[in-house]
């Protein structure tokens, strides 16, 4: 008790700047107390975290490395934001429908998918697409904000579809950057959601950069204050503690299914590499800045907890690594080996009914290719 007490008296007391912000775990491992929101996982549950968090960030150097070498046209890396991602994942319910931007691989990974399935389109053998419906994880969005709306309008369908009011109802989060918030189609989002009281979760990775533009440049108030003037709530939390990220989740997850609308949340948390691999960060902030939030690293303070829990050894953190590396090496060899498309596929699933143009333009390019010498150029 005494130590829970020191802990929750620590926390309080943040250092000169920070924000107020929902906090279970500092980023010392101590587990802080908090009048709203708790948790309360099992060991094995804990492990399981560690082990997500592990995971996530070694397939997403493995992607980088992939990029460098060649093997991507891009990648948009998560380093740092990976408490965010898998607090907010596992925080989903199997019903829960997930609208992402193009960043979202820690929640991909937490809802079951292959992670092999966006490296098609980074790697421009595909469309980057996938039925949405069945895995309850809609397509990866390059247009900044604009799944948004697609979010909104899907909360808007369960709604009148009659699948909310009670804890067995459906919900919707939506993903998007601290940038994405000054987008139109965000803010036109937040009306249609707040005007139908739709049951959906805007979730806000606030990450600190737009690009190259701190946040300070975005607004003059904390990012969650927004969704008062759309006339929902929101609220802010360290997105750099997965149970914190859990625990408010959960419950705006579960307020909406209830029928009682939409909440916004900010993950305040720190994108440690750049904002995709055609990014430098070094141009537009300072190398002491990013030394100072590697000791907020999500993983290094879930491990100091369960180090002072009991519940890791050698063994334990070597067989985490172990078989990060060796999804990771796995993850590699199935994206070389990721086969080019026929070009005349490009025509494929334009139109669910066909085309009689489309049909032509068809027909028009196979002759085109087929006056090449030896064809399928």
């Amino acid at each position: 008790m005494a130590e829970r007490a020191n802990a929750k008296a620590k926390a309080g007391r943040r250092k000169s700047g920070e924000p107020e912000f929902v906090q279970l775990l500092t980023p010392e491992g101590d587990r802080v107390d908090h009048p709203d929101y708790t948790v309360d996982f099992t060991d094995d549950e804990l492990r399981g975290l560690y082990r997500d968090l592990v995971t996530v960030r070694r397939l997403d150097a493995e992607a980088t490395a992939l990029q460098r070498q060649g093997e991507l046209g891009l990648w948009a890396g998560l380093l740092g934001q990976e408490a965010a991602q898998v607090g907010a994942g596992r925080a989903m319910r199997p019903q829960d429908m997930a609208f992402p931007t193009y960043r979202e691989h820690g929640v991909l990974y937490t809802r079951g998918i292959d992670p092999i399935m966006p490296f098609g389109l980074f790697r421009g053998v595909d469309q980057g697409g996938w039925d949405p419906n069945e895995y309850k994880f809609n397509m990866y969005t390059i247009v900044i904000g604009a799944q948004t709306l697609h979010a909104a309008g899907y909360a808007m369908g369960i709604q009148k579809d009659g699948n909310v009011g009670d804890d067995n109802g459906e919900a919707v989060i939506a993903f998007f950057g601290d940038g994405a918030s000054s987008q139109g189609d965000v803010n036109e989002a937040f009306v249609f959601a707040a005007a139908y009281n739709a049951p959906i979760v805007f979730f806000c990775q606030n990450n600190q950069y737009a690009i190259s533009e701190p946040v300070i440049r975005q607004t003059r108030v904390p990012l969650y204050q927004r969704a008062q003037g759309f006339g929902f709530p929101g609220l802010r939390v360290d997105g750099n503690d997965v149970l914190a990220v859990y625990a408010v989740t959960k419950a705006a997850m579960d307020n909406a299914r209830r029928g009682n609308g939409p909440t916004m949340i900010e993950a305040y948390t720190y994108r440690m590499g750049a904002h995709t691999t055609s990014d430098d960060p070094t141009r537009y902030r300072q190398g002491a800045e990013v030394e100072e939030w590697k000791t907020k690293d999500p993983i290094l303070r879930l491990g100091l907890y369960l180090n002072k829990r009991g519940l890791t050894d050698d063994a334990f953190l070597a067989d985490v690594e172990k078989e990060a590396g060796k999804v990771a090496v796995h993850l590699r060899e199935r994206v070389l080996a990721l086969p080019d498309p026929a070009p005349v596929s490009m025509f494929d699933n334009v139109y669910a009914g066909g085309s009689h143009l489309l049909d032509a333009q068809r027909a028009e390019f196979v002759a085109y290719e087929n006056s090449f010498e030896g064809g399928n150029h």
